[in-house]
């Protein structure tokens, strides 16, 4: 590998940002383009009309309800360093979409309300960071308004995630109180501005000489400086110090302070990023480990995303690149069908804006043009059988069959829900016996967003209603015999799914743990990993 390639995959961080909803996590992506300089005006989700439209969220049915439901994949520079950052929906009906993306990067941002901590969402992404060691730094967000102790904030990430904790920066003040934070790392005091100036500037930063320096008796009010070097000082005795070696091993997360509405604290966040989160780490493959630095090129499909422009019909794959040089044009070998694909338009993203790459190296994220060849779980490699693990696939909780409201477009519908599947926005089911059509899904708001979607993007107006259906588990076992048996008896619970395999669809919990009983050798499996 040459010394100009090493360099490249050096200076790559991919990331994403992981929270519970409205924790902030969207305006934090904004921000963070902004200070990188990739957009000129971030998007609130809060405010009104058009300035609502955040960057990241450009699928119609969420500027309609300022929520994320789609992964967004967005390339930044800062400094000498290519950013990718991978938005994710925060809401835990989509949480499936959040798990394949986790898949992707090297290092997470966790993003928390100072008034609620830790909830349930961010727990679950965390306890998937953890299972790859992903390193995280923390950030406390909406300082501005009133919020939990700093202290109990940090006994709580301590406790519930069992991680430790370093301040990097200390707020000062809380509320309508706030005036900004003293930065533990550089010995530096950052103020708001509250001149309502929500640019990039919207903090002086001053230099000190330690928190004994009487500049800060000067800057700040008698007792914030009181309140800022006891507290500073506990800090000191209770926090370990920071340790590189740990942050990077995912047990040990810094922590910053913020509003990143108010554009505070974000630039923090970023510099800590661009210092301290690794370049792309090896990837597990069920062969072996691929390191980033080895010369051909290999990656895996972790995302499917239809109609990202609706004027055109288009379906972009994902891929992560784990090792080499890509470069426009070339022919890789699709483990699965054992078929070279051809990439000769490839893109990179700015949320919506997007561009052709002309090449990319290990730690990025292109989107390869697809006409349904490619499926989540897919392994690109120059020629090199890997199959590349982790990316799971979960048996739905929620089951409801699907119909056209217009009978003539029953057959359209079919290839709407298709597309839909291989996105990886829900599970969809065809019967053996019977014409209808089954969803599976996690969550109850993703059945509204899909009749939204066929609705919009596919002109199918459709309705979703109750089915005798229970739950979905999919079928395993390695006597074939034992295998055809089963499906022979079970024949009207029998279905395959967009890929075209074998599932049990059980009426209640009674016939799923029956059958269970009846076949002990078919294993009923509530994950599938998707590896072709």
């Amino acid at each position: 590998m040459s010394d100009s390639q090493r360099q490249e995959i050096e200076k790559r961080r991919t990331f994403a940002i992981i929270s519970h909803p409205d924790a902030g996590k969207t305006t934090l992506t904004e921000k963070l383009l902004l200070f990188g300089g990739a957009i000129q005006q971030a998007g609130a989700v809060k405010a009104r009309g058009e300035a609502r439209r955040a960057r990241s969220d450009w699928m119609k049915v969420e500027q309609e309800r300022g929520i994320s439901v789609a992964s967004s994949v967005m390339s930044f520079e800062y400094k000498d360093i290519s950013f990718n950052l991978l938005d994710t929906p925060g809401h835990e009906d989509f949480s499936e979409d959040t798990y394949r993306v986790l898949t992707a990067v090297d290092s997470a941002v966790m993003v928390l309300d100072s008034a609620k901590g830790i909830e349930a969402q961010t727990k679950k992404l965390f306890e998937v960071c953890r299972l790859r060691n992903v390193p995280i730094i923390t950030f406390i967000n909406k300082l501005d308004r009133e919020g939990m102790d700093p202290f109990s904030l940090l006994d709580d990430i301590e406790k519930t995630l069992a991680l430790d904790v370093t301040p990097a920066s200390w707020p000062i003040g809380m509320g309508k109180d706030f005036l900004g934070c003293y930065d533990l790392i550089g010995d530096q005091l950052i103020l708001m501005n509250k001149n309502g100036d929500k640019s990039q500037k919207n903090a002086t930063i001053e230099t000190c000489e330690g928190l004994n320096d009487p500049k800060l008796d000067s800057l700040l009010p008698a007792h914030a400086v009181a309140k800022l070097r006891e507290d500073v000082m506990m800090v000191k005795e209770l926090c370990p110090q920071f340790d590189l070696e740990l942050y990077l091993a995912g047990a040990l997360t810094p922590v910053f302070f913020g509003s990143a509405i108010n554009n505070f604290g974000v630039k923090e966040v970023l510099e800590g990023l661009h210092n301290l989160a690794p370049s792309p780490r090896p990837q597990p493959a069920a062969e072996r480990k691929v390191s980033a630095d080895e010369k051909k090129v290999t990656g895996f499909i972790f995302k499917i995303q239809a109609n990202m422009d609706p004027k055109h019909r288009d379906r972009i794959a994902f891929m992560r690149l784990c090792s080499g040089h890509f470069k426009r044009g070339m022919s890789l070998t699709q483990i699965r069908t054992g078929k070279p694909v051809k990439v000769p338009t490839p893109v990179m993203f700015l949320a919506q804006e997007r561009e052709l790459a002309e090449d990319a190296y290990a730690g990025d994220i292109i989107g390869i043009p697809n006409h349904g060849q490619l499926r989540i779980g897919d392994t690109l490699t120059e020629g090199e059988k890997l199959h590349f693990t982790g990316i799971p696939s979960f048996a739905p909780e929620l089951l409801k069959s699907v119909r056209a409201l217009d009978p003539l477009k029953s057959k359209h519908l079919g290839n709407a829900l298709q597309q839909i599947a291989e996105e990886g926005g829900a599970s969809v089911f065809k019967p053996v016996i019977g014409s209808e059509w089954i969803v599976g899904v996690v969550g109850v708001l993703q059945f509204e967003v899909m009749a939204d979607r066929i609705r919009t993007e596919f002109n199918i107006p459709v309705a979703f209603e109750p089915t005798q259906y229970y739950t979905a588990r999919w079928i395993a076992c390695t006597d074939k015999n034992v295998l055809a048996k089963f499906i022979d008896t079970n024949q009207a619970n029998i279905a395959h799914d967009h890929d075209g395999e074998t599932v049990f669809l059980a009426r209640n919990a009674w016939h799923l743990n029956k059958a269970k009983e009846d076949f002990p050798q078919v294993e009923l499996r509530t994950t599938r990993e998707q590896v072709f």
